[in-house]
């Protein structure tokens, strides 16, 4: 209880702190956008993703920077993403990072390539850990990387741009990850309707499927289902999320922030004996 008391004390003089601050304009270019995906079906590679990446590409074009993160979730497309790397040493760690969450899970008796995609990718119509892998890549895309993170790695300031950080496969503590690391908004694309926001930040839910987002509109900010019906072009649905991505960090609050989603979780990365 003491604990408790004392984190509530810390908590007031922190509202004390902000309460009156007032708004202020910032750039662009100070933006960090996190890159997830959870509950993926087809249409995530289809439509969610490339037009996440449109938008990523628009925020890095303005000076700001993103992260792609769920290291399990490049596996069997690492060899595209690597040519993406102008610094042969930055390519070189992405590639060790990949292949030393491979061999982690080999030593726990798992084989990645033959335990994915999970029974919910299977059960949305995805069929092998490759074809899961190239849909998750576009959310980054087509831009370049600037190097890696090691997981809650703080960007460098002095050096914007796109960034690989090595997260696990858990949407929820892949997340913390990249907050920790500066992230201030997470684009999070969903095929099936998973409904993760954040403590930290504001999530903006995306999905590419028509029927998830007649069933779960209260969830979801943005339907790139559009794309899939021929409605709208992926770079249009692409201009649709950085403006909702320039409105929520103006203030305006995501579904999942109005429907209380708060989920939060830290990856473990060392031992327990």
């Amino acid at each position: 209880m003491k604990a408790e008391e004392e984190g509530k004390q810390k908590l007031l003089q922190l509202e004390a702190q902000i309460r009156d601050q007032e708004k202020t304009d910032i750039p662009v270019s100070s933006l960090i956008i996190g890159l997830e995906c959870g509950g993926s079906d087809p249409t995530s590679g289809i439509a969610a993703n490339p037009a996440i990446g449109a938008a990523a590409e628009r925020v890095v074009a303005a000076g700001g920077s993103a992260i792609l993160s769920e290291t399990t979730e490049v596996i069997g497309a690492e060899h595209i993403l690597k040519d993406r790397f102008a610094d042969p040493a930055q390519r070189a760690h992405f590639l060790q990072m990949v292949e030393d969450v491979e061999k982690r899970a080999i030593a726990m008796g798992e084989d990645l390539r033959g335990s994915q995609p999970t029974p919910g990718n299977i059960e949305g119509g995805l069929t092998t850990i490759e074809e899961k892998s190239l849909g998750c890549m576009f959310k980054a895309g087509h831009l370049p990387f600037e190097g890696v993170l090691r997981y809650s790695e703080a960007l460098p300031a002095e050096q914007p741009g796109l960034y690989f950080m090595d997260t696990p496969g858990e949407d929820i503590d892949s997340i913390t990850g990249m907050l920790a690391g500066g992230a201030q908004i997470v684009l999070f694309s969903t095929g099936r309707g998973t409904p993760t926001g954040s403590a930290i930040a504001p999530v903006i839910k995306i999905t590419g499927n028509p029927d998830t987002y007649k069933r779960m509109a209260d969830n979801l900010d943005i339907d790139a289902g559009t794309i899939v019906t021929g409605e709208k072009t992926v770079d249009e649905v692409g201009e649709e999320i950085y403006r909702r991505i320039l409105d929520v960090a103006g203030g305006e609050l995501t579904s999942a922030e109005r429907l209380g989603h708060r989920e939060f979780g830290v990856y473990r990365i060392g031992p327990t004996f």
